[in-house]
């Protein structure tokens, strides 16, 4: 009984996904498109962030830059802040951080790999597909990074006294 009323107690809702600001750049056109020898580097970056804009509300960022090079020229660079409001409640620490970390970003990557998809075909380049992304690698890889920052950070401070 007292494991149903816990459970009962914890929520997760997702409110509103939005995008929160958009970016796409092309400084090589019209010039790129007369190429066809075309054969870009592409960087993939990306971040998400966790603010608590009230109670149980907490808004997700999810933060994608798409830069494609051709002998150090940027031939189109996205830059996409993909967002949700999500209402969590019930959860706490470890549990919190990791809904906050890798669940809900693994929600707005869809969305925002659409977005992106869509905006580069619509810049006159051929199709571009982000491949899936495993979040909870992601988010297990930068705790690990965290501990080991830390933990040196404490050695530091250990030998300095």
């Amino acid at each position: 009984m007292a494991e149903q009323e816990q459970a009962a107690e914890k929520t997760l809702a997702i409110s509103k996904i939005y995008v929160k600001d958009f970016s796409f750049e092309s400084p090589q056109t019209p010039a790129v498109f007369k190429r066809s020898d075309w054969k870009p580097q592409t960087n993939l970056n990306l971040r998400s962030s966790h603010t608590v804009v009230e109670n149980n509300v907490h808004e997700i960022v999810l933060t994608i830059t798409v830069e494609a090079k051709d002998d150090d020229k940027t031939m189109f660079l996205v830059e996409l802040q993909q967002a949700g409001l999500f209402e969590i409640s019930g959860y706490e620490g470890e549990e919190l951080s990791a809904i906050a970390g890798s669940f809900c970003p693994n929600i707005l990557f869809p969305y925002a790999r659409e977005a992106i998809a869509t905006t580069i075909q619509k810049g006159g380049f051929p199709e571009f597909v982000l491949q899936p992304i495993n979040f909870d690698a992601l988010y297990m890889q930068s705790k690990q990074q965290a501990a080991t920052a830390q933990a040196e950070a404490e050695a530091t401070q250990a030998e300095t006294h």
